[in-house]
């Protein structure tokens, strides 16, 4: 069971925008869901929800949130954003039905924690710049896991991220402590290491060793991003967005017809015409 306490905050510490209205908006979404969940009455489908069976709406809300960030669209946001926020008062609600937690103690834990990890701004701490704000809250997260072993939180990040982000936290944390190459040429050479027990593999071993040596593979990838600077989940989402928009220019050129029906020859000259509309400038 959490504690609830009340953080005191400055007076002069600028309030949310139309806050009279945020309160009553937010009860009123808490008062639905509750009613969601309601044993008389209630809906039949949230009723049957639990914390494991929402997991796939939580991931998808997330990702729809991320989409409307990139594409630009303030209104589709605020619409995501909202179905996003139902998931964190739909766990809040079920959570308080067995009297775990309610939303006042998820709201209250991420306002100590920010107020916590941010003593430049609500204590007297003096910082220099965004590096030295990031080695802080570093350094009072470590201290609130009482530990200083970094693989509890590697381990953490390989359970709750999707692969490729994880990938590049765990190398970034572990670089971060020095478990790092002296040099980018390191980074090749494992890269080149990893590609031939890849290749080896794939000519003699089992699926399971294969899928492993795959990920050692990516793995090496990744840190070869990180060394350039570079973001591997943006690079590839990059890529699977050209790879849907030139298919669809393929089909399109074939109006209709089956794809099965050309030779790879003509399909290939087509997806050429579709690489060189994007080279020129097009949204191919």
């Amino acid at each position: 069971m959490f504690h609830r306490f009340v953080v005191m905050l400055p007076s002069n510490l600028p309030q949310a925008s139309a806050s009279s209205q945020l309160l009553p908006a937010l009860q009123r979404l808490v008062t639905i869901v509750a009613q969601l969940r309601h044993p008389d009455g209630g809906c039949p489908w949230d009723l049957e929800q639990t914390p494991e069976t929402l997991i796939p709406y939580v991931l998808e809300e997330a990702y729809e949130v991320v989409d409307a960030i990139r594409q630009g669209d303030s209104d589709n946001l605020a619409d995501e954003l909202g179905d996003l926020l139902l998931q964190v008062v739909l766990q809040a609600q079920i959570a308080s039905e067995s009297q775990q937690f309610d939303l006042e103690t998820v709201a209250n834990l991420i306002a100590d924690k920010l107020i916590r990890r941010h003593p430049h701004v609500f204590g007297e701490v003096q910082v220099e710049d965004v590096a030295e704000v990031h080695r802080n809250w570093e350094q009072i997260k470590a201290a609130e896991e009482q530990s200083n072993a970094l693989s509890p939180r590697l381990q953490r990040y390989a359970r709750s991220l999707p692969p490729l982000t994880a990938a590049m936290k765990i190398s970034q944390k572990a670089a971060g402590v020095g478990f790092e190459w002296d040099n980018i040429e390191g980074v090749w050479a494992k890269f080149h290491e990893e590609l031939g027990e890849f290749e080896q593999a794939l000519r003699s071993e089992t699926p399971v060793e294969q899928q492993a040596e795959l990920g050692d593979l990516l793995f090496t990838i990744v840190n070869l991003a990180r060394w350039y600077q570079l973001d591997p989940e943006a690079a590839l989402q990059g890529t699977n967005q050209r790879f849907v928009q030139r298919f669809s220019y393929v089909e399109q050129a074939l109006a209709g017809r089956s794809i099965a029906e050309y030779p790879l020859e003509e399909l290939e000259a087509l997806w050429q015409q579709a690489k060189a509309k994007s080279a020129h400038g097009s949204e191919l």
